[in-house]
């Protein structure tokens, strides 16, 4: 379960880079800047999403040694 969610993570965070390159800084609300940030704030997300798996599942090996 480690691996797959730093792969993911990973991939979410190779998506980030990709479309903040794609953000067209005079007008970020228009056309693919939307696209693009719509995205990164996606990436974010899964980045979040997979950090709070990997703490629960931590939590969740502690409480099972305490048995």
């Amino acid at each position: 379960m480690k691996i797959i969610t730093i792969i993911i993570s990973l991939l979410a965070f190779v998506l980030i880079v990709f479309n903040f390159t794609k953000v067209d800084f005079n007008a970020p609300f228009e056309g693919e800047s939307i696209t693009a940030l719509i995205t990164i704030l996606a990436g974010f997300c899964a980045i979040f999403l997979m950090l709070i798996l990997r703490i629960s599942k931590r939590i969740e090996d502690k409480v099972k040694e305490h048995r």
